[in-house]
């Protein structure tokens, strides 16, 4: 490694370039040619230099929306996203984005600036301990006190955001450090002993798991987002269809397992399926793969697969036995782990459990009471979303009952369609993560089904798409109410529903023709499928206000502190 690194620089030695140039490209050389930002005093050199630069920045108007707009960018394309802002409150306006990515685990790579060194630690104009704020919420951050070592920690951030467990790593740049020069070198490895993954799982681990799995009677496939990050959707399909196994996913899970296909429950836990949770309450071997057994999945632990065999295959051991306890871990990459258990594991045929499976989907379906005055009940608002787009749009939602529906109603046959604060569930994250998905994939029709609650977070987007043509539409899910927080009011509270109201919230669509961007109200169903269709067939974005039932629940219930079985409302009213 020395020796490449000096027969580079004595190669490249008249490649004398500034700070703030290194940066740039660094990037160009690591393959980024996209960032999300929003420019300021500390990053003005930075600036400066992607003036004429071949990178595609995308200005939007909030900081916070440009983790989100990269967390969107890697959700959908599994590329790392790259977020820039400027000092002080430009980097302190990232964290709730790059903790979003912490908790779902997506690789963004978010770089700040900072005061000159000389500044840091005296409470300068802009100044924040950036690095020390997000210590618990990124995989790793850098602080970098040399020009020198610029390059090598661009690369390193790549690195450890995008291998093994992916997740957000932030590269903290002192102003000063951008006018600084140096001789350009980008490492084409990087040495970090101290990070080193593991990516087979154990022989005899993987033939134990195989063994389980044919001597169990009542199997299920528990999986989760970490699937769709290892690429392991068709092991998975493998796996599934050799040996007859039904599959429930989580939230994050969605798209890794088929909706439509015949083996598939849906999704568990709170908002699960009947069928799903009541799988998980009688199965006698759990396959775990790529999840967390989050406290939303599992209810009551005492009432979680409580007479199942577990088998939890993670690539980041600390997840393992963290929450629920074990009896066959399996440490490395879900992709490689099941390829080596579908060789290991003989083909069964159709059993009395699948029977028993199909039945309780026939008998408890998810449904819902269509009161035929005339208004738009939500769970049809994302039937129609479905049927209109045919179930092949990138969708992304932001947070709380129409989240819920979204999972529960929209199919999704393929991974990364399904965009969604998942861990840290934040309300805001829809519309931002759209913009960065449309521009990873512009040959994809994407859309946002958010809450009027959760859009105004960040409505202030809408200029970004209207000034870049982002095609996202926009279906605001409209119950004039904090619908989850009604939701626990009205079941919880006596109905008293305590700042949940939003009767007032603005006229939608006058926002959004303010900003430039068509918009269309829906206030009955026979209105629907038309104006979702015009809105589709516009040419950039567009907005859909839609006026929902406004005391609609999402149907089955899990309480909080209660078990899967003990699931409320079974016939979805």
């Amino acid at each position: 490694m020395a020796t490449e690194l000096a027969a580079a620089r004595e190669r490249d030695k008249a490649r004398v370039l500034k700070g703030a140039e290194a940066f740039v490209q660094a990037l160009i050389d690591e393959g980024v040619t996209t960032i999300f930002g929003l420019p300021g005093g500390a990053v003005l050199p930075i600036y400066d230099a992607l003036y004429n630069a071949d990178i595609q920045h995308i200005l939007v108007r909030h900081e916070q929306a440009a983790a989100h707009a990269a967390d969107g960018y890697a959700r959908s394309s599994g590329r790392p996203g790259v977020c820039l802002t400027t000092s002080g409150p430009g980097a302190t306006n990232l964290v709730t984005g790059i903790a979003t990515a912490w908790m779902d685990s997506v690789p963004v790579v978010a770089f700040t600036g900072n005061v000159a060194r000389s500044l840091i630690g005296r409470d300068a104009f802009q100044e924040a301990d950036i690095t020390g704020i997000t210590l618990p919420i990124t995989k790793h951050n850098f602080l970098v006190r040399s020009v020198q070592d610029l390059p090598r920690i661009i690369k390193e951030a790549f690195h450890i955001a995008t291998t093994g467990r992916p997740g957000p790593v932030l590269v903290d740049l002192p102003r000063d450090i951008c006018g600084e020069e140096l001789e350009y070198y980008y490492p084409s490895e990087v040495e970090l002993p101290g990070f080193k993954p593991t990516f087979e799982g154990h022989v005899r681990q993987v033939l134990e798991a195989a063994r389980a799995i044919a001597a169990a009677k009542r199997p299920v496939l528990y999986v989760g987002g970490g699937v769709i990050s290892s690429g392991a959707h068709r092991e998975l399909m493998e796996l599934a269809t050799k040996a007859n196994i039904p599959v429930t996913t989580t939230l994050m899970g969605l798209g890794a397992f088929p909706g439509t296909h015949p083996l598939s429950l849906g999704m568990l836990g709170m908002h699960g399926t009947v069928y799903a949770n009541w799988a998980i309450c009688n199965c006698d071997l759990l396959i775990a793969v790529g999840v967390r057994f989050d406290d939303r999945v599992t209810g009551r632990l005492e009432g979680f697969a409580p007479e199942a065999k577990i088998i939890h295959i993670d690539i980041d051991p600390a997840e393992i036995g963290k929450n629920v306890g074990v009896d066959i871990p399996i440490v490395g990459d879900c992709k490689a782990v099941l390829q080596a258990l579908v060789e290991k594991t003989r083909e069964k045929k159709e059993t009395a459990w699948l029977a028993k499976v199909h039945e309780w989907k026939e008998k408890y379906p998810l449904r819902y009471d269509d009161p035929g005055t005339g208004e738009v009940m939500p769970q049809r608002l994302v039937e129609e979303i479905y049927a209109v787009t045919k179930g092949q749009a990138i969708m992304a939602s932001d947070v709380g009952q129409h989240q819920m529906w979204l999972a529960q109603y929209y199919k999704f046959d393929e991974p990364r369609r399904h965009l969604s604060s998942g861990g840290l569930g934040t309300m805001g994250f829809g519309f931002p993560a759209a913009i960065g998905a449309a521009v990873a994939n512009p040959d994809r029709e994407v859309w946002c089904l958010s809450g009027d609650g959760s859009f105004q977070m960040n409505a202030q987007e809408l200029i970004t798409v209207a000034g870049y043509k982002i095609p996202v539409k926009v279906v605001i899910c409209n119950n004039s109410y904090l619908g989850m927080v009604r939701q626990w009011q009205s079941m919880f509270y006596g109905k008293r529903y305590s700042q949940s109201d939003l009767s007032h919230n603005p006229d939608f669509v006058k926002l959004a023709e303010a900003h430039g961007v068509p918009a269309f109200r829906v206030t009955r169903v026979d209105e629907l499928r038309e104006t979702l269709e015009r809105a589709q067939a516009i040419d950039g974005p567009a907005l859909v206000d839609v006026r929902v039932s406004r005391e609609a629940d999402v149907l089955p219930m899990v309480p909080a502190g209660a078990a899967l079985k003990d699931m409320i409302g079974l016939e979805g009213r």
